[in-house]
Order: C-alpha cells, then sequence, then structure tokens
C-alpha cells in the first residue's frame, strides 16, 4: 500500500533531487526514504548492487521516486559517472548527502597504511569527490544544499579510532572551506554529527572490539547520555531533512551534533 505524501509545507522538498552517497543502508537508507516521503525524487548512490536495488524499490513501494546508482566514491571516474548519471535521469540536483562512509576501530600502532587509505578515501575524498562533480549543476539551479556526515568524533577524540577520528575531523572543517566558497553560489554547506546510531556499522565496530552487539551492548551505549537511548536513523535524518530543506536557508558552515548529548 503506497504511503500518502505529507502535504506541502516549511520542510517540503518537492520537486527537488536529492543524491546520497551510502544510501542502501543504515543513515543513508534512513534518510534516503525520510527525505523522499516529503517529496523529493532520491538517488541512491552505493557500492553495493544488489543493496541499492532493494533500497530504490523499498522507497518506489511506499509511494516515494528512487533510483540507484552504482558509485565506488573512491573514484573519481565513478562519481563522475554517477552525477551524470543523475543529471540524465532526474534533470537537477539540489541536495548532495555526502554520507559513506567506514569505521575501522584500531590505533595508530595497529592500523595498516591501507586500511587507512581506505578510511580517508571512502569518507574525505569521496565527500570531495561528489562535491566537485555536484556543484556545477547546483550552481545551474541557482544553488542547493551540501549536508557531510561527521561524528561527535569530528570534535573530539575516540579510542582504537585513529582513522575514524581523523576523516571525521577533517570532514568538519572541509565543511567550513566549502560553506565558504560556495555560498556566492546560494549553496549551502553543513555537517550532521551523531553519535552512537543503531545502524550495521554500529554492529561492526562492536564486533572489532571483540563485544557482541546485543541489547546489553546498546544498553551500554546509552549509558552516559543525557538522554538515555542509542540513537535511530530517523534521529539523524530529521537533521539532514532540515538541511536540506529552506527552513535552514541562511544556515552555512554550520554542524549539529545528534547524539543525545553524549559530548555535552
Amino acid at each position: 500500500m503506497e504511503k500518502e505524501k505529507i502535504p506541502l509545507q516549511p520542510f517540503s522538498l518537492e520537486g527537488k533531487v536529492a543524491v546520497i552517497s551510502g544510501g542502501a543502508s543504515g543513515i543513508g537508507l534512513g534518510t534516503a526514504k525520510k527525505l523522499a516521503e516529503y517529496g523529493a525524487m532520491v538517488a541512491i548512490l552505493d557500492i553495493s548492487e544488489d543493496k541499492g536495488n532493494i533500497a530504490a524499490r523499498e522507497i518506489q513501494q511506499e509511494g516515494g521516486t528512487a533510483h540507484f546508482f552504482r558509485c565506488d566514491v573512491r573514484s573519481a571516474e565513478d562519481c563522475k559517472k554517477a552525477i551524470e548519471d543523475v543529471i540524465n535521469t532526474l534533470g537537477r540536483i539540489d541536495i548532495l548527502f555526502n554520507n559513506a562512509g567506514v569505521a575501522i576501530r584500531k590505533n595508530a600502532v595497529d592500523l595498516e597504511p591501507d586500511e587507512w587509505d581506505l578510511a580517508l578515501d571512502v569518507s574525505l575524498k569521496g565527500q570531495y569527490l561528489l562535491t566537485k562533480y555536484a556543484v556545477p549543476h547546483m550552481i545551474k539551479n541557482g544553488g542547493g544544499s551540501i549536508i557531510n556526515t561527521g561524528s561527535g568524533w569530528s570534535l573530539k577524540g575516540g579510542e582504537n579510532a585513529v582513522s575514524y577520528c581523523a576523516m571525521k575531523g577533517g570532514t568538519l572543517n572541509m565543511t567550513r572551506a566549502m560553506a565558504i566558497d560556495f555560498g556566492k553560489y546560494n549553496i549551502r554547506v553543513n555537517t550532521v554529527c551523531p553519535g552512537d546510531i543503531d545502524t550495521p556499522m554500529l554492529k561492526s565496530e562492536c564486533e572489532q572490539l571483540g563485544g557482541v552487539y546485543d541489547e546489553e551492548y546498546k544498553k551500554s551505549c546509552a549509558v552516559d547520555r543525557p538522554i538515555q537511548r542509542l540513537g535511530t536513523v530517523e534521529d539523524v535524518a530529521n537533521v539532514v531533512l532540515f538541511f536540506a530543506s529552506d527552513m535552514s536557508a541562511w544556515v552555512t558552515g554550520a554542524h549539529l551534533v545528534v547524539d543525545g548529548g553524549g559530548i555535552a
């Protein structure tokens, strides 16, 4: 049964096209569904064709418009082609959610050089590449909104997470630089900084550190937070919706921490 679309309102994204990297699972998928719910035509970018096609079908079955485009965000050629394919299919790009990332939980001694390269290439390089190819189309449209996925660890360090902290810290300051560069084109660039969110990535982090991703582990993630629960993809998607919509029309170069108060 098709989900009834929400009526026009300040958060409406009707007529807009949103590109979401890492859109086949976790925060990316949850955000793709949220933006489609508010009227955006969604372009899901992901390295997994199976998961990407399934994600697009889920959104279509819920009454939204979604297309999948395979993209390895580490590759300039892939990113350029994906953006071109979005333009050829949907005609424009208004929103870019640079969300693809990996989390490798090791310190600087244990981390291998190829793992460092993987972590920074998927996140930082991927954010730069998709922005590089998307911005000229946003300029033609008269503006747009870019949202980069950072982390609470964009603002502070974390244990056994040297590459993750490096790339997320880099994301925060890269966002500020992009906001300065592209503001004259009415392109806003902001960062969403999630804490622990119930996703496959958090499960992977838990298991990398020798833990078991069960209810007890999830409870432990919430112990030191003023709002004592684990975050959900919807918590993050709601903030991305704010940054994507006209409700944040004069907000750029900013970051918003979504972590239940964990670094308060």
